[in-house]
């Protein structure tokens, strides 16, 4: 929709929303308009609920309700139609909102059925890069009706307000429906039969998704009753993983890290609402006002507007050490109110972790000052004696290599190298480990802070205040400090994924019933399986609707259509007449240079750190795209431009534009 076509429908001067291009249908209904003083539980016009959010305008039609963001230009719009099926419920559901849509479909594929609703499906749109925004829809079915989730969203805007979208969808429920809840309920033994179920799920997973190894362990009561892999450690090759295989752990760092802040609040050194520049003088963020209002448990709570600024580091991460990496936290700003809005920062997490690196050992390199306080803090005392952040240790012995699919979407050993760019920023991510070492410490949570032998290893109130919710991350789910606690099933499932190029992980558990597990993968997209995982558990502890199992194939097909529906856009090898066209350097200050290089009939984008192949796509406003199609890094976009004379390739990310410029 335009920002005339949303102002029309909102009733505001288009002065407030921008140029106008296009209208919509009249209608002579008068619409209702009212902006969100809170979380609002909303009724389609055939009674189907979801929750809008704090702040959003709701206007409902006669038969639409739309939902706009605050900063306008983004809405969803939810469309109650008979149709026969997803497709015809989609066209209609467009031709009332936006009479004469004429964007091409990109991809569409049936996802799982949940919560009582009987079909599914999704659709994708073409857009152009530049203009910087998603089109989708949503088509689900109950009661004989398609409730349809029309969505064009302003990707700056989508990636901030992400947790609020996840809200409205995660609750939109038919009507009269109420959600499975597994509160009070007592878990079930996990015996020899109820493991097999898990493992024959595994299976299934990593068939559907072409994950060559998993391991996995589970503990109830304080034991380990199973631990072990599935699958191999590199494709080609016999060797199993099994429980002692490492793996980067990724974003399961983070709640690691906050166990070593815990452990210094025990001591006295710090404390979690401490003003974190009266304790470290050289932190620095964006302003000085926004440096002087962050206290300890903001720097790894989600929960301060800091938005992702990932390409500066993923691109250019050579030169890069602690200190510099604390560095770039002096550009940074944030981008909503403290406690407003779930934004994931990992350059403020690993501030987190030099934090504790210059207390613990303040004579120190941060970098060496912060792997000797996890080893003295966390991974000694918990006898977790396979994990490390050395990269040349973790890659001798039993060790998993990460896979991805390649372009033409067959598994392949991933650029894993690249995954050295979280060395510098390894408090966010970079810790390597094993089944066993993360049993320990799920056991040790599990235990309230005490270890295997019954000693007092830290503070259960210090230990507990990680999980203390900072900010919303989507429905039934919150953020604290490391820690996600999820309550969609009724009962808290606390717990952390963790994702890197062809590393793919959780661990999670649940407190009142004493069960927690493990899941580690070597492969893209690991991330369906370690996350559809955790709803299997549930069902196999409380003998729930069998859900997962469903929802694990048709997420693994809705990932591989994607990838297809994107791959019939490209141009492999890159367009002759596009890179003719091309400068042979290209910088950037933040993202660091580019040569263009040609090898045989392919162009190659070398960033100095790692170097991928290009593809070329023809966007519909006539602009030219460059694809990486590195596997792990494919899809890394660059529009071909200029700016006067100088030849530009211009990258977005969800809240950041980058021109680089030849030279």
């Amino acid at each position: 929709m335009t920002p005339k076509q949303v102002a029309l429908w909102l009733g505001l001067s288009f002065a407030v929303l921008g140029s106008a291009q296009a209208e919509v249908a009249p209608d002579s209904s008068t619409p209702t308009i009212e902006v969100l003083a809170a979380d609002s539980t909303q009724t389609t016009v055939l009674g189907n609920t979801f929750v809008a959010p704090m702040g959003w305008r709701v206007q409902r039609r006669r038969d639409v309700l739309l939902v706009e963001a605050p900063e306008g230009g983004t809405w969803l719009a939810f469309v109650d139609v008979t149709a026969g099926d997803a497709d015809a419920a989609v066209a209609a559901a467009w031709k009332r909102v936006v009479p004469g849509f004429a964007r091409k479909l990109r991809v569409s594929s049936d996802a799982s059925n949940r919560d009582s609703w009987s079909g599914h499906r999704t659709y994708d749109y073409e857009t152009s890069p530049n203009e910087h925004r998603s089109v989708s829809a949503d088509a689900r079915r109950a009661n004989g009706v398609w409730t349809v989730v029309l969505q064009d969203l302003a990707q700056d805007v989508e990636e901030k307000r992400a947790s609020q979208i996840s809200l409205m969808l995660g609750k939109l429920l038919p009507k009269g429906y109420s959600r499975e809840s597994f509160a009070g309920r007592e878990a079930r033994p996990l015996d020899e039969a109820r493991i097999a179920q898990l493992k024959e799920f595994v299976a299934r997973a990593m068939k559907d998704t072409g994950v060559p190894g998993v391991s996995f362990g589970l503990v109830q009561a304080g034991k380990v009753v199973w631990a072990g892999g599935l699958g191999v450690r590199e494709l080609g090759k016999s060797t199993p993983v099994d429980a002692d295989t490492r793996f980067i752990v990724a974003s399961n760092t983070k709640a690691l890290v906050t166990l070593m802040l815990a452990r210094l609040v025990d001591q006295g050194k710090l404390t979690w609402e401490q003003p974190v520049h009266e304790l470290w003088p050289a932190f620095r963020l964006g302003s000085a006002a926004t440096t002087r209002d962050v206290r300890v448990k903001h720097l790894i709570c989600a929960c301060t507007g800091m938005p992702r600024q990932d390409m500066e580091w993923i691109l250019e991460y050579g030169p890069l050490n602690p200190e510099k990496v604390m560095t770039l936290l002096g550009g940074m700003q944030p981008t909503s109110g403290f406690g407003e809005l779930f934004q994931y920062s990992n350059t403020m997490a690993s501030a987190a972790g030099y934090l504790g690196s210059h207390l613990a050992h303040p004579d120190m390199e941060l970098g060496a000052g912060f792997d000797a306080a996890m080893q003295q803090l966390v991974f000694d005392p918990l006898a977790m004696r396979s994990t490390t952040f050395d990269f040349g240790r973790a890659q001798t012995g039993n060790v998993a290599t990460p896979h991805a699919p390649d372009i033409e979407n067959h598994p392949v050993i991933a650029r894993g190298e690249v995954n050295l760019s979280i060395v510098p920023q390894r408090p966010a991510g970079g810790a390597w480990s094993t089944v066993n070492d993360m049993l320990a410490y799920v056991s040790m949570e599990l235990a309230g802070g005490r270890l295997a032998d019954g000693s007092r290893f830290i503070s259960e109130k210090n230990l507990v205040q990680r999980r203390a919710a900072q900010v919303a991350v989507s429905e039934g789910v919150t953020y604290g400090m490391g820690l996600m606690v999820d309550t969609v099933y009724g009962l808290p499932v606390v717990h952390h994924g963790g994702d890197l190029i062809g590393f793919h992980s959780d661990m999670m558990w649940l407190p009142e019933q004493q069960v927690g597990a493990v899941i580690l993968t070597n492969g893209d997209p690991g991330w369906l399986i370690r996350s559809v995982f955790r709803r299997k558990l549930l069902e196999v502890l409380f003998d729930g609707r069998p859900e997962a199992d469903a929802s694990m194939a048709a997420q693994a097909k809705a990932y591989y259509d994607d990838r297809a529906g994107t791959r019939k856009l490209l141009s492999v090898p890159a367009d002759p007449k596009v890179v003719v066209g091309l400068a042979q350097h290209y910088s950037n200050a933040a993202l660091g240079d580019i040569t263009v290089r040609k090898q045989g009939a392919a162009a190659v984008f070398d960033f100095g750190e790692w170097a991928s192949e290009v593809a070329s796509k023809a966007n519909p406003d006539g602009t030219v795209s460059l694809y990486t199609t590195a596997p792990g890094l494919d899809g890394i976009e660059f529009v071909v431009g200029k700016d006067g004379a100088k030849r530009t390739l211009t990258l977005r990310d969800g809240q950041h534009v980058y021109v680089m410029l030849e030279n």
